[in-house]
């Protein structure tokens, strides 16, 4: 069997025998519940899809709530076991450093898929069956919310392994997980909404806004969710900002991409030259 399943194997059974999957499972799917019988209250008054009105509250939650699931999976995952001493262990065996780290983000990417399939999954399913009138552009918007923050917590991974190593230290890796969670999905924002303030349309303009927004993989995803689907945009208000970004979902998907493989890549080069 090839050594990168296996390893993936072994982060999934420990998943479970931690309750990791349970917990992110659980917390995804009562948000999830909450958000779609709840938020979507009001739909019947405003003419609106409850599926399209739930992907808008899920796209808005799935920003806060992922990135941190993803790091507290991520934040320990190389340095874990060089203090535990088990990965000294696993690399007496006929295994590359690349496949170690590639094995341990597919076993958490998986972990992470299945919560997020199952949580938000049965968040669509009580839906399907509360709603006699189906909406297949809802659904495909529902659909693409479910890939996109899957996505996302992939790119938030990869950035967690960077993380690990780059430091010597769990308790360090753990507070520059938080102030990464902080800045990707609160300080960014904040500072960039300063800036155009205080620049006046001086050197912000729409192309430079452009590319500060893909270089947030946060936003890159708000923006496909809440500004690439005519139904939803319209419901969440930044429609008009998709029109005049005049970036495509297959640029934010790219973005999104970009950040996962360049962090990985270089979590990979790195713990090749790491002494364990």
């Amino acid at each position: 069997m090839n050594p990168v399943t296996i390893i993936a194997g072994r982060e999934i059974r420990d998943a479970m025998r931690n309750r990791w999957v349970v917990v992110a499972t659980l917390v995804l799917g009562v948000f999830a519940l909450s958000l779609a019988f709840l938020g979507s209250a009001p739909t019947g008054t405003v003419a609106a899809s409850p599926l399209a009105v739930t992907a808008v509250s899920l796209s808005s939650l799935t920003i806060f709530l992922i990135p941190l699931i993803a790091l507290l999976l991520s934040y320990d995952a190389v340095l874990g076991e060089i203090d535990r001493g088990t990965m000294a262990l696993l690399l007496t065996y006929p295994v590359a450093r690349w496949e170690v780290i590639a094995g341990k983000f597919l076993g958490h990417l998986a972990v992470l898929t299945f919560a997020t399939l199952v949580g938000y999954g049965v968040a669509g399913a009580a839906l399907w069956f509360a709603n006699t009138e189906p909406d297949p552009d809802a659904w495909y918007a529902f659909a693409a919310m479910i890939g996109s923050s899957v996505l996302l917590g992939a790119a938030f991974i990869a950035i967690g392994y960077l993380v690990n190593t780059l430091v010597r230290d769990r308790s360090t890796a753990a507070g520059i997980a938080v102030g990464i969670w902080l800045v990707f999905v609160l300080i960014y924002d904040m500072a960039l909404l300063g800036g155009l303030v205080a620049d006046q349309g001086r050197f912000m303009t729409p192309a430079v806004l452009n590319v500060l927004l893909l270089l947030n993989p946060a936003d890159a995803y708000r923006l496909f969710n809440l500004a690439g689907f005519a139904n939803v945009g319209a419901l969440s208000g930044l429609a008009g900002l998709g029109e005049q970004m005049r970036v495509g979902p297959g640029i934010l998907v790219a973005a999104m991409m970009l950040w996962v493989v360049v962090p990985l890549l270089l979590a990979a080069a790195l713990f090749t030259r790491r002494s364990v």
